[in-house]
């Protein structure tokens, strides 16, 4: 396409972008109540703008062909917006809170630990920095353009620039609460793991770009089939090859927490602001799975059949994937057995939720593929959904141990039966949405023949089952009231309650009736790069 017919396909990018500046003017103008409303909008006209661009079943090439329009990318987009609409809808309240109770003492600043009004009077701890500001709905924004960047990403070099426009933007993001010692160490360990997987990863770029001359992912797919043909294998070239990509896995692999590049994630997690881990359990993790995805089908997979098979590499990827597949899983179950805040659970359950995802990249199938599509989306209600409850509680509570939740099933019943929903099916019970998704995954290893892979998922699943129950088991076996004695009920905003009930309402309909969006999935697995 040329430059102007490329624009037209790339409007839901640039509605972000301009909405984004928007954001930040307004901000300026002191029009605060105008910010949250203001990027919900520009992600629905995106939205709806991609939707026609899916059902037209669009393929091309964009910008002298280093970028992609696929059903595959779209699909991507349509979870980072709805992923980023969330996790506005979360941060509102912030907004609310601040601007009734932080705002009325400007002298004072509501951070500060020096001030002379007492911390009680503003019902919030001093460190909750106000989310409403421009700039947070901004960034979130331009992360989001980053994320879809990321996922039709057709060329190395936009390819790493998508990359750190996502990382650049999840550090600011992280580190958001400024009087918060948590946050802001958060905020550098996750920028100092981010940079030198960066640093590994474009060495591992350059490297394969001194190899082929090319970094186009087709021509590059093309310049390796030619070396595998034209050079016995052994003699230098498959080795340099195995580590220019293993490199280059090193800046995915730590996009999506897989191990061992997960080291930043719990603790992120943890001094991230909560809507801030919601998004990031998410939307950054399946723009990672993207180009994983795209990456690595485009250079070494080739269609036959209606499946994949390897034929541009005698390099046993099966066995590497597997084996961090594998690896992943493991650690982030055994991670998270011994946790005691409920984030850091869940960042541990997050990189479990990674290991499961990438037998889907493993048995290297459509099945595989449409399985990984199918879960994500399944992944990003309960998994968002349970960062709801878990924000509410935080809200009343003040506090994020799993111990303060005692009695919590009988002071907030319908918050707590809900968050044993999301557990549930993080845990892949039937007859929930997570059972469905997990169950298109073995489906998928197993048909392939990876019976090692699946007794290895099965046993981590039934591992995650003891950590997800010990919360329930806190909320309901523990702090029960005495006999005769009424329950003091927790006053949870009503908003939180609204807004858990709308996400655990997908939990139980997937589960029965997924069909469509299994076949949606089914539609959206067909990468531009792997037609011929």
């Amino acid at each position: 396409m040329n430059l102007l017919d490329s624009l037209r396909h790339f409007v839901p990018e640039l509605i972000l972008v301009g909405a984004a500046l928007l954001i930040l003017i307004a901000e300026m103008l002191h029009l605060k109540k105008s910010l949250a409303f203001l990027a919900l909008g520009a992600l629905i006209a995106a939205e709806i703008i991609l939707l026609d661009l899916f059902r037209g079943g669009i393929s091309d090439y964009l910008f002298n062909n280093s970028i992609v329009i696929d059903n595959f990318s779209i699909f991507f987009k349509f979870i980072f917006i709805l992923a980023t609409a969330v996790t506005i809808l979360l941060s509102i309240p912030y907004g609310v809170r601040r601007a009734e109770w932080g705002m009325g003492n400007a002298e004072c600043g509501i951070q500060s630990v020096e001030c002379s009004i007492p911390h009680s009077a503003f019902r919030i701890p001093h460190w909750d920095y106000p989310l409403w500001r421009g700039e947070y709905f901004a960034i979130l924004l331009l992360a989001t353009v980053g994320m879809s960047l990321l996922a039709s990403a057709n060329d190395l070099l936009i390819a790493y620039i998508a990359l750190e426009t996502v990382s650049i933007s999840s550090y600011i993001l992280t580190s958001f609460l400024k009087g918060d010692r948590k946050s802001s160490e958060a905020g550098l360990k996750y920028i100092i793991y981010g940079a030198v997987a960066s640093g590994i990863m474009i060495y591992g770029m350059s490297l394969l770009y001194g190899l082929t001359g090319k970094t186009n992912f087709a021509e590059l797919s093309a310049a390796i089939q030619s070396l595998s043909e034209s050079i016995p294998s052994g003699k230098g070239v498959t080795p340099l090859l195995f580590i220019s990509t293993m490199m280059i896995l090193v800046g995915f692999g730590y996009k999506i927490a897989m191990v061992p590049f997960h080291m930043w994630c719990p603790d992120v997690y943890e001094g991230a602001p909560t809507p801030v881990t919601a998004f990031l359990s998410v939307a950054p993790k399946a723009a990672g799975f993207a180009i994983l995805i795209r990456f690595f089908f485009s250079l070494f997979v080739t269609s036959s059949d209606g499946n994949f098979l390897l034929t541009r590499s005698d390099v046993p990827w099966t066995i590497v994937l597997g084996f961090l597949s594998a690896l992943t899983m493991t650690v982030g179950n055994l991670g998270a057995l011994k946790q005691t805040n409920i984030k850091r659970l869940l960042a541990y359950s997050s990189i479990a939720h990674c290991g499961y995802l990438l037998m889907g990249v493993v048995v290297l199938s459509n099945a595989g593929l449409s399985a990984i599509l199918l879960y994500f989306v399944i992944y990003l209600f309960m998994n968002m959904g349970a960062f709801v409850v878990v924000i509410a509680y935080r809200d009343v509570l003040h506090s994020e141990d799993i111990k303060d939740y005692q009695g919590l099933g009988w002071r907030s019943p319908f918050l707590a039966v809900v968050l044993s929903v999301f557990l549930f099916s993080l845990t892949g019970l039937p007859p929930l949405a997570g059972f469905i998704g997990k169950l298109y995954l073995f489906a998928a290893v197993v048909q392939q023949e990876f019976y090692w892979l699946a007794v290895i998922g099965a046993l981590n699943g039934a591992l995650s089952l003891y950590y997800y129950a010990r919360v329930i088991k806190t909320m309901f076996l523990e702090g029960r009231p005495e006999s005769g004695s009424e329950p003091q009920p927790l006053r949870v905003p009503v908003y939180y309650t609204y807004l858990a009930a709308l996400l655990v309402i997908p939990i139980f309909i997937l589960g029965v009736y997924w069909i469509p969006l299994s076949n949606i999935a089914e539609k959206s697995i067909q990468i531009l790069t792997l037609i011929k």
